[in-house]
């Protein structure tokens, strides 16, 4: 449940970075938070079942999920705000 959490959060905060460095992308803040919410849950579970087995230290467990989550909702994030873009 701690991991699901850490990724949530940075996967909100991963969201509204990219939504705020990438301003063509951007979706406002609102969306950038749903999207990167979103990103950050499929991202940080995704890295954390890819890198398990490698990082057996909680630190690295924590690491993961932090990057994974971050990545996942910046990437989503981005993605989305190009489809919105390019539909509009």
């Amino acid at each position: 449940m701690q991991q699901l959490i850490i990724n949530l959060i940075s996967g909100l905060a991963g969201g509204n970075a990219a939504g705020g460095l990438l301003k063509k992308l951007s979706m406002g803040p609102v969306l950038n938070s749903i999207v990167g919410l979103v990103g950050g849950w499929l991202g940080g579970s995704g890295l954390s079942a890819l890198t398990n087995a490698a990082a057996s230290t909680d630190s690295g467990n924590l690491l993961s999920s932090i990057l994974g989550g971050a990545g996942g909702g910046a990437v989503l994030t981005a993605i989305v705000g190009f489809i919105k873009n390019k539909m509009a």
